[in-house]
């Protein structure tokens, strides 16, 4: 099951899900969260905890709808966040969880990077591409900046899911990230049992795109893996 990132859709992911189905011999849903996409309107602000409520309360009941067990759940961005929160908090069985560029934390680079998006936002063709994807997209992107660059959000955390996490855990990060540093994914490795680490060079915040080849090659090696 593929999660897309805070600014995502099931358009955006574009032929990376097809492909990563082929490569692993594997089916694949993916759907865009409310608000996103041509879904239906998100119908409020954000709240500080709406990546939990994602993972905890939509994510179970869209399994559940499709009659999916022990999913292996691959997100990217807030996608991952949703995928390891899922992982520590559901008590529901998964496969394995592959997280690309995950948030663990709050830090300063991902606001910083946040701020000045807001700004291109507002001064290049920004909008008009997303446009492209989105019915709304000013309420995208107003529901992703707004809350990150919310003071109050500084405090989010997701270790103590992380830390209750079971199934194995694939975390990829770029290493011209310009959302997170290695501290993210160097995290998920303290405090989860059974997880292997990427780190790609010459790739920025979305390695299906930057990297599509090693993202590939590294998820099919993974759940071969799984499969024993």
């Amino acid at each position: 099951m593929f999660l897309h990132e805070g600014l995502g859709s099931l358009a955006m992911w574009k032929e990376f899900p097809s492909r990563v189905a082929h490569a692993a011999g594997c089916n694949a849903l993916v759907y865009s969260r409310r608000g996103h996409g041509r879904s239906d309107p998100l119908g409020a602000a954000h709240r500080i905890d709406f990546m939990h409520a994602e993972a905890l309360d939509v994510l179970p009941a869209l399994l559940d709808a499709f009659g999916i067990s022990k999913p292996v759940l691959l997100g990217h961005s807030s996608g991952a966040s949703i995928a390891l929160i899922h992982a520590g908090g559901s008590n529901r069985p998964l496969e394995g969880v592959i997280a690309m560029a995950p948030h663990v934390i709050v830090e300063d680079r991902t606001v910083q990077s946040i701020a000045s998006a807001r700004e291109a936002y507002l001064t290049t063709d920004l909008r008009e591409k997303l446009g492209r994807h989105h019915r709304d997209p000013d309420a995208v992107f107003a529901s992703w900046t707004d809350i990150w660059l919310d003071g109050a959000f500084r405090a989010w955390n997701i270790e103590e899911y992380v830390a209750r996490i079971v199934c194995p855990v694939l975390a990829i990060q770029g290493e011209d990230d310009e959302y997170g540093t290695m501290d993210q994914i160097e995290r998920i490795a303290r405090l989860a049992p059974d997880v292997d680490l990427v780190k790609l060079s010459d790739c920025r915040h979305s390695p299906h795109r930057d990297q599509p080849d090693a993202v590939i090659d590294a998820i099919v090696r993974f759940i071969d893996r799984l499969r024993g």
